[in-house]
């Protein structure tokens, strides 16, 4: 399940990409599918490991074009192991919202990448973030979860602080958004209520089959109760005289 839409968010084969806290490794998947060479990073040792055997795996399978490499690492989002302007494109999905500083961590990501590349951002919503906020403390009250609710215009400001030009958003995941509401309302660690798992059945059927219905319904939903806010941007090369 992506959430970057990489009609929107072009990726040539060759792109140097730094899926930045990538978890289960989702959009690193795709962009290493598509010619990409790809860095997976993320904190978590265990889900790093599992990133790296899915690469072997895509590899193995043929999946993986000529060309396309695929690395998994640990590593610090307020510290990256990497020299200035070393990729073309960016991912940060469902993390920023996490960290404590994210000026910080925006600064590192416009570091690291080249002049003209393009960083994509994508975070809960304010709007279905701010229910499940409503519905359960637990849901976000602890260790390493969601500190912060954004709003649009507060993240868009935020990466134009930071020296990126936004250039288009949207929203995504309105069919997750009601399965969320209903983990907050009846315990976000109780999977046996029915309603939750009935709801979960659902989400896995519409991911695996693909049904037009659903992908309409999303697509009519996303404006309105979209789960996840996305933003796209781009760094822009300083004019001639301003270079060192």
């Amino acid at each position: 399940m992506l959430t970057v839409d990489f009609t929107r968010f072009p990726l040539a084969p060759g792109d140097r990409v730094l899926d930045l806290g990538c978890g289960g490794g989702r959009h690193a998947f795709e962009c290493y599918k598509r010619g990409a060479q790809v860095v997976a990073l993320d904190q978590n040792a265990e889900e790093i490991r599992e990133v790296a055997k899915w690469f072997a795996a895509i590899k193995e399978g043929g999946e993986a074009p000529a060309g396309a490499t695929a690395t998994a690492m640990e590593g610090d989002a307020l510290n990256l192991p990497f020299p200035d302007e070393s990729f073309d494109v960016v991912i940060i999905s469902e993390v920023m919202e996490h960290i404590p500083d994210d000026k910080a961590v925006l600064a590192e990501m416009v570091r690291v990448l080249k002049p003209g590349g393009r960083i994509a951002v994508t975070v809960p919503r304010y709007g279905p973030e701010k229910v499940c906020w409503a519905l359960s403390d637990a849901y976000h009250e602890v260790e390493g979860g969601h500190i912060r609710i954004y709003k649009a215009d507060e993240l868009l400001a935020k990466m134009r602080q930071a020296g990126l030009k936004p250039y288009g958003t949207h929203h995504a995941h309105a069919l997750h958004a009601p399965y969320w509401w209903l983990k907050c309302a009846f315990g976000v660690d109780n999977d046996k209520a029915l309603p939750v798992r009935a709801y979960h059945k659902l989400l896995v059927w519409d991911i695996m089959k693909k049904p037009a219905a659903t992908r309409i319904t999303e697509q009519l939903l996303n404006p309105v109760v979209g789960k996840s806010f996305v933003a796209y941007a781009t760094k822009p090369h300083l004019p001639k005289g301003d270079a060192q």
